[in-house]
């Protein structure tokens, strides 16, 4: 492997551990106004508070995301068969690139639409909290984005093992 492979992986990598960190937060940080919401509702000893539903839909819009974009990583992300099973690496590697160059695809419009998604976030601003809607809106360019560089990376690992050039294993971490 190339310093500027090493490189690569090793960036992909940090930014992989710190989506999962910036999700673990999520999750944590939506606990708190659907607590509040729920300790509104039935105790009474909080008063209602509107924003609260609010917050955790922004919060689970960025959950989302950030879990698929995951997900295009580690590869759990759910698959269809359509094609028949591989009986060869080659081909298994093969079928594989055409599920990437597919994601891919859908990367692209997730960024060019997320794009205009997000301009159009620029000029709003939430009802309750007053947050700028650019702020939730642009988790779809930036999903589409980093979906795309994920995808590119197993795109390359797919030409090495369609070339016999890499490891057979499926797994992006040993090679």
């Amino acid at each position: 492997m190339t310093t500027i492979s090493k490189v690569t992986r090793s960036s992909l990598d940090l930014y992989f551990r710190l989506l999962k960190v910036l999700l673990t937060l999520l999750m944590l940080l939506m606990i708190v106004p659907v607590l509040l919401q729920i300790l509104s509702r039935y105790s009474g000893i909080i008063p209602r508070y509107i924003w609260t539903e609010e917050i955790a839909r922004f919060c689970f819009v960025w959950i989302i995301m950030i879990g698929s974009m995951i997900a295009v990583r580690e590869e759990s992300h759910f698959r269809v068969d359509l094609l028949p099973q591989p009986e060869t690496d080659r081909q298994a590697a093969f079928g594989n690139l055409i599920v990437h160059v597919g994601m891919m695809l859908v990367a692209v419009v997730f960024v060019v639409y997320g794009y205009e998604f997000a301009e159009f976030g620029f000029r709003q601003h939430s009802e309750m909290s007053g947050i700028n809607m650019l702020s939730i809106y642009v988790a779809f360019p930036l999903a589409g984005v980093t979906w795309a560089v994920f995808l590119l990376e197993r795109i390359v690992v797919d030409a090495k093992r369609i070339s016999g050039l890499g490891d057979v294993s499926r797994n992006h971490e040993s090679e």
